[in-house]
């Protein structure tokens, strides 16, 4: 990030675009207004502001795209929130449901030194704890792609890899049906019509939505134990 940093409004703008380019969405009035919780009106002037100082500019069909400058100043901003939450959840226990909140405090005012120093008592991480990508000291960013728990099909066993970070009463829950990073899941039936999907976890067999299952990332993993998934099974 420059000697000078942007102002927090200025970052979090960045941060919130670079996010939905990174799902592959279009950064546009109304979609970084929902993401930030702003009006559309606050956000046309900012997006204005981004352009003017060189952070952003506006192209035809895809909306507001960063440039260079601006992917930088975001790609910070994320390495020290990513980092923080995965610092807060190894080294004083923050439950996952409230890292995201107190990362987003700290994530502004966390200086460079303290940064490194975070970074290699954690041994350079790559993920955080909800498995999104930390980008490394040169502000590169592994974008593997990553399968949904809905793409599976019924038998497949998989590793869960991602899960969504914004909404605490969301993790609780993922976290009370053992749908958390590092976790294994097994899909056993998969309802017609778009209906729930059944799955198998360490807290036995549960029915969720596709609709929550295309959130969650998952790695295929044949070895995963299938002696813990046919046990859950006994739990219904």
């Amino acid at each position: 990030m420059p000697a000078t940093r942007p102002s927090v409004a200025i970052q979090d703008y960045l941060k919130e675009i670079f996010k939905l380019q990174e799902t592959g969405r279009r950064a546009t009035t109304s979609t970084v207004a929902d993401a930030l919780g702003v009006t559309p009106p606050s956000t046309t002037a900012m997006l204005k502001r981004l352009a003017s100082l060189g952070l952003a500019e506006h192209v035809p069909y895809r909306g507001v795209v960063l440039t260079e400058a601006g992917e930088r100043v975001a790609l910070e901003v994320i390495r020290h929130h990513r980092l923080l939450e995965q610092y807060l959840a190894e080294t004083l226990g923050v439950p996952i449901d409230a890292l995201h909140v107190e990362a987003d405090l700290l994530e502004h005012s966390l200086s460079e030194e303290l940064e490194a120093r975070m970074d290699a008592l954690l041994g350079y991480p790559t993920h955080d704890p909800h498995g999104d990508p930390i980008p490394d000291r040169e502000l590169r960013i592994d974008q593997q792609q990553q399968r949904s728990l809905a793409s599976l099909a019924a038998g497949d066993q998989a590793t869960i890899r991602r899960v969504p970070d914004g909404d605490p009463e969301l993790l609780r829950y993922l976290a009370s049906l053992s749908l958390l990073p590092g976790l294994n899941v097994e899909v056993r039936e998969l309802a017609p019509f778009d209906g729930p999907i059944t799955i198998a976890t360490e807290e036995g067999t549960h029915a969720v939505s596709r609709e929550l299952a295309a959130t969650i990332g998952v790695a295929c993993d044949e070895s995963a134990p299938r002696a813990m998934l046919e046990a859950a099974a006994s739990k219904r």
